[in-house]
């Protein structure tokens, strides 16, 4: 068996796992959600993170996380109380229950402008933060999720505040409201720019390392394995041997 096959496969496994993943590129969400919003601007995204810094009232079984960096926010309601999220006017956009039904308020604004990830929709007549909820069931799994304006940067413009891209910059504050039961509170937060990674993801490179090593002793070992006596191709009789030397 010629050397060259083993070596070009070799070659072609050391570069399949970072062929997909350029240097600096982030697949982890800010959770461990393995959803991928429908409306999410990766373009956009991608320099944002939004963390939060506080959750008010400070209750026992209420949880609440950014996804996808700066993307939306998902809450799991286990206070047997029910939580309810407010939309951008203070109308009660949606709610889940102490039994795990969640609700949204169809008349909320809210409901219509989160489709977009800038909000560019037209908002039906029948959407106003002034009239009274029309709440309809969406999920019973005690937990919403969610994209919120409020906690990322509305346009594609690199945002005034970042006057150097290399640097990690606060961006603003911001805070999406919330009550538990009777109390009202607030999920407190921070959106930060964050710079490009140009350096090569040490994962990538610790895996090529491996490979390469691994395909080099495969190689040896098929060497050796063909110049050991009675290896591969070798035999004691005659016949065999002319036809060695025929060939």
């Amino acid at each position: 068996m010629s050397r060259r096959p083993i070596l070009a496969f070799a070659c072609a496994l050391a570069v399949a796992p970072v062929a997909g993943a350029p240097a600096g590129a982030v697949t982890q969400s800010t959770s461990t959600s393995e959803s991928a919003s429908p409306i999410a601007d990766q373009g956009s995204s991608f320099h944002y993170r939004s963390e939060i810094t506080s959750i008010t009232p400070d209750v026992k079984g209420l949880n609440i996380e950014v996804l996808e960096f700066a993307d939306r926010l998902v809450l799991t309601n286990h206070t047997g109380k029910t939580v309810t999220v407010y939309g951008y006017s203070g109308e009660p956009y949606a709610r889940v229950r102490p039994n795990g039904t969640t609700e949204q308020n169809t008349r909320s604004p809210a409901v219509y402008l989160n489709t977009n990830f800038y909000g560019n929709v037209t908002v039906p007549p029948s959407a106003s933060a002034s009239l009274p909820p029309a709440w309809v069931v969406v999920d019973r799994t005690g937990s919403f999720e969610w994209h919120d304006h409020r906690i990322h940067w509305m346009s594609p413009v690199t945002p005034p505040q970042v006057k150097d891209e290399n640097r990690r910059t606060l961006i603003f504050h911001w805070n999406v409201p919330i009550s538990v039961g009777a109390r009202k509170g607030t999920v407190a937060g921070q959106l930060f720019w964050v710079p490009n990674s140009s350096k090569a993801p040490v994962g990538a490179i610790v895996a090529l390392v491996v490979i390469v090593l691994l395909a080099l002793g495969f190689v040896v070992w098929v060497r050796r394995r063909r110049a050991r006596p009675g290896g591969p191709g070798a035999s004691g009789d005659d016949s065999a041997g002319e036809a060695k030397e025929a060939w």
